[in-house]
Order: C-alpha cells, then sequence, then structure tokens
C-alpha cells in the first residue's frame, strides 16, 4: 500500500510540474481569447519567455530579474500581435502562425550571437522548491501541492483570481461582452479596442511566466526550441477546458501525466525507440481534442476583427 500511494505521489507531482507552464499559458489566452482574440503564437510568447529569462538569469544572477524580464518577453510577442490584429485587423491566425516561426529563429539566432558555437550549453540558477510548514507534511497532497517553487504557487493563486475575475466581476463581464458581440458592448459604452488590448497584455505576462518557468525551474538552460511544442499544448488546454480556469488546469494535468509517463518509460529501458515514448503527450493532446469537437463554445466574435465604422 505505501508503494502504490508512493507512486501515485510520484506521478501526481511530476504531472503537475509538466502541467504549469501548459496552465500559466492557458490562462493568459483564455483571457485573450475570451476578448475575441485568438492567439496561437502563443509558442512565440513562451519562447521570448524562456529566452529573456534565461539571458538575463544568466548575466546577473538574479532569478527575480529574470523572472521579470521573462514576462516582459512575453508582453513584447503579445503586444505586437494585439496591434497587428486589433489595429491593423490582420488574420490572427497567420499572424501567430508567423510570430512562431519568426522568434523560433530569432531566439536561436541571438543565443548564437550571445554564446557561439558550443558543446556545452551554459546554465543558470533555478528557483528553489519551497516547502509550505505542516501542509507539506500530508500524505499524498503535501508533496504534490505544498512541496513545489514559486511558479506553481502563483499558478494556483491565478486560477483562483482568473476564476473570480471572469465570472464574479463587471470586468469578466465587459470581457465576454466583447468577445461574444463587440458591436453590441460599443454601442453600451465599453471600450472594445481597450479591454482586447488588456486581455492581451494578460496573455502575454502569463504566456512570458510560461516560458520562464521552463529555463528557471525545469531546465536552468536554454536551447534552439526549448518549448517544443508546449505554446500548442496551452491551446489544446483552452479548448478543452473551455476557457474555465479549473477546466483549462485539468485539461494541462492530463497532457502532463503523459509527459511525466513517457519520461518515465524512456527511462525503464523498454526496447522501443525515444521518439516514441516522446510522441505521448502529443498523441493525448490529439485524443482530447478528438472528443471536444463537437462540444465547442467559442466567444461568437473570436477571430473576427472589429472594425467600428464598418456594418
Amino acid at each position: 500500500m505505501t508503494e502504490i500511494l508512493a507512486v501515485i505521489t510520484t506521478y501526481l507531482a511530476a504531472s503537475l510540474r509538466m502541467a504549469t507552464p501548459l496552465t500559466l499559458a492557458g490562462l493568459g489566452e483564455s483571457c485573450s481569447e475570451k476578448s475575441g482574440v485568438i492567439n496561437i503564437g502563443l509558442e512565440a510568447i513562451m519562447l521570448s519567455g524562456s529566452f529573456c529569462g534565461f539571458i538575463v538569469t544568466f548575466w546577473t544572477s538574479n532569478l527575480f530579474l529574470g523572472i521579470l524580464a521573462g514576462i516582459a518577453g512575453g508582453i513584447l510577442v503579445s503586444m505586437l500581435h494585439a496591434v497587428l490584429s486589433i489595429k491593423c485587423c490582420a488574420d490572427q491566425n497567420m499572424i501567430g502562425l508567423a510570430l512562431n516561426f519568426l522568434f523560433l529563429g530569432l531566439t536561436s539566432f541571438l543565443f548564437l550571437k550571445a554564446f557561439g558555437q558550443t558543446t556545452v550549453l551554459p546554465t543558470c540558477d533555478t528557483v528553489n522548491v519551497i516547502r509550505i510548514p505542516l501542509l507539506s507534511e500530508i500524505p499524498v497532497l503535501g508533496p504534490v501541492l505544498f512541496t513545489q517553487n514559486i511558479f506553481v504557487y502563483i499558478m494556483f493563486i491565478a486560477i483562483g483570481v482568473f476564476w473570480f475575475v471572469f465570472y464574479k466581476t463587471d470586468w469578466g463581464i465587459q470581457l465576454t461582452a466583447v468577445g461574444e458581440h463587440p458591436r453590441a458592448a460599443d454601442t453600451a459604452g465599453l471600450n472594445v479596442f481597450g479591454i482586447r488590448y488588456g486581455a492581451c497584455l494578460i496573455n502575454g505576462i502569463f504566456g512570458g511566466m510560461a516560458g520562464a518557468y521552463i529555463t528557471l525551474s525545469q531546465l536552468g538552460f536554454f536551447m534552439e526550441n526549448v518549448t517544443a511544442g508546449k505554446g500548442y499544448m496551452a491551446l489544446v488546454a483552452v479548448i478543452l477546458g473551455r476557457r474555465n480556469p479549473i477546466g483549462v488546469l485539468l485539461a494541462a494535468m492530463l497532457i502532463g501525466f503523459a509527459d511525466a509517463l513517457q519520461f518515465n518509460l524512456q527511462t525503464m529501458g523498454i526496447a522501443v525507440p525515444s521518439q516514441a515514448f516522446s510522441m505521448m503527450p502529443y498523441v493525448a493532446a490529439v485524443i482530447v481534442l478528438l472528443f471536444s469537437v463537437n462540444h465547442s463554445s467559442n466567444p461568437s466574435a473570436l477571430g473576427i476583427p472589429y472594425q467600428r465604422n464598418k456594418r
């Protein structure tokens, strides 16, 4: 029985750690999508956050500055997407894809310019685990929920804050109104553009933090394409979770469990190519998407630029 509890605890803790960047990025994207702006450039936001967080931490040895830099990197990409989507009324999906390709190349180029060709990746400090007194001693739940790093605790707080804002505040109602009927919202006196820019800013903050988590918590280094598709997985979590903060967490945990399982299977020496195990979280993401195809609840104006003078 003790061994079973130990295995369950290990997998739950690992799943939560894998789910953290997906949840953080998913919360920001949920806010953006509720306002009517879909940003499939989450991969670019996370890449920028990962690179900026790593490079500042490497140069300053200050993790707090590194996290702030990661957030700033995410904001840069998100607001670039926002200006092109909201002000220029460009196709939001095409902008997101273009930004993904741009920042994949840009972060790799800047990393090469900073460190040159090297066989040994430069490393930086990573955040420490913070044990919550007394609560961390609770069987199973203690190691899973109360023996984590600062990013995980921020995620828990953010889930509660986002849920409250979305469903219990005037701004949450306005956010939904802008995403569903922007012209009606504008007629009622709401600042459609301001609310959408604000939602995109929040997306950048949490997407950048998710990227910083990868380099400043999970890895301690940066390399080309360090996010490895996690931005797209965060989009899956948003779709499956229907932009509900708790739903996004549960969807991210499902994908995180598949990710944790594939790492464990690779260490067991099973005579199967490692690439087969690496596919597991992506396969899980595709499967859960198939179950959600006929249950879409997208905002009516999602992805549609609002033009005040156009009928």
